[in-house]
């Protein structure tokens, strides 16, 4: 049974990293930007960590017709998606208030962005690899520091017209697109950095969207199979892996196995409907491990998590119709020794990440 010292010492280290990540103070509404520039950083800019295909493993069901699992470029072509990038962190303390440790304040610290482009296919190589140019035309951007709302843009309003983010409006950028999906590169973003570019928090944050790592993350779609493994039967499964890092409580890495569920038609189109489900890798566990035994804090916690996901491919057209991949982490610790008839002090910590893209026309 775990001793309160223990309980108390990971109440005190809980504390002191949130004195130091998350000021208490009432601070002034620019400095609270920057905490927003160190979270888009952190919870945004170097998630996933890591991602690495691997080779299909196909463990069969019911065996039909293979189709190709892959995106079609046609050069001019030009299709509008919503992508939705979402992290979120939160710390709750549960339990009497009397005990709560002082100087404790939890909430959700975390942003959420939600960007409407057109891509349009500029031209398409020998290998079925795309230049596609993207056209910002809506965009959303919440970010909370323990519960308050530190910026909130809607493209929308008529009341955020002269916000900085507004001039990203219209703005394009150029990648290159692989048929599995892969952002091979960022051919050219000056035109929508200029637009944004100056030393302000505010600046910065708007910069921060476009950055290579930004960029890739919003338009690779993770869950199509690599170009050698992509043509699947109903039943047949591939995977793939990821590594998430979530500060003090270390990192996490995930196979994330898909499995091809259905083929159907609708609308005169063939559609393909695959399932993601995520295991703890074992590829990694070894590493894990080696960092899990320098990080007493993790040790100290129950954890819960959850990584799911779905794919609705158009086969016909060769585009995303609907890709949504979820992850949710929740440490909680609970004091051992409180007493029968008092409500138990607890700690719960919880991580979530996000993304979805969506085609909308």
């Amino acid at each position: 049974m775990m001793p309160r010292t223990i309980f108390s010492c990971a109440s005190r280290i809980l504390i002191c990293v949130l004195v130091v990540t998350l000021s208490c103070n009432n601070s002034a509404r620019e400095t609270a930007r920057s905490k927003v520039e160190q979270q888009e950083k952190t919870l945004a800019g170097k998630e996933p960590a890591a991602v690495e295909r691997i080779p299909a493993e196909v463990k069969p069901k019911e065996k039909g017709p293979a189709v190709l699992l892959a995106l079609k470029f046609t050069p001019q072509d030009s299709t509008t998606y919503r992508v939705i990038v979402e992290a979120d962190r939160s710390v709750v303390w549960e339990g009497p208030l009397p005990e709560k440790p002082t100087g404790f304040k939890g909430g959700h610290t975390g942003n959420r962005i939600e960007t409407t482009f057109a891509q349009r296919i500029q031209s398409v190589d020998d290998k079925g690899n795309a230049i596609a140019e993207i056209k910002i035309e809506a965009l959303k951007y919440l970010a909370k520091v323990r519960d308050d709302v530190v910026l909130d843009f809607d493209s929308s309003r008529e009341k955020d017209k002269d916000n900085l983010l507004a001039k990203l409006i219209g703005q394009s950028y150029t990648i290159q697109i692989s048929p599995a999906g892969q952002v091979l590169q960022v051919v050219d973003a000056n035109q929508v950095r200029a637009a944004v570019e100056g030393s302000s928090s505010a600046h910065q944050t708007a910069s921060a969207l476009f950055s290579a790592e930004a960029i890739k993350q919003r338009h690779t779609i993770p869950a199509l199979p690599p170009g050698e493994k992509n043509r699947l039967s109903p039943g047949e499964s591939w995977s793939s892996t990821a590594t998430f890092p979530f500060d003090m409580m270390g990192s996490k890495s995930y196979e994330k196995i898909y499995t091809l569920k259905e083929i159907k038609d609708a609308d005169d189109r063939q559609f393909a409907v695959a399932d993601m489900n995520a295991v703890p890798s074992s590829e990694m566990a070894q590493e894990l491990h080696k960092e899990q035994t320098t990080n007493p804090l993790e040790k100290m916690f129950d954890t819960n998590e959850t990584y799911s996901g779905q794919l609705k491919l158009d086969l016909t057209a060769g585009k995303v119709e609907k890709c949504l991949e979820e992850l949710r982490i929740e440490w909680v610790i609970v004091d051992p020794q409180a007493k029968d008839d008092k409500e138990p002090a607890a700690l719960r910590m919880s991580a979530m990440r996000l993304y979805s893209i969506e085609k909308i026309d």
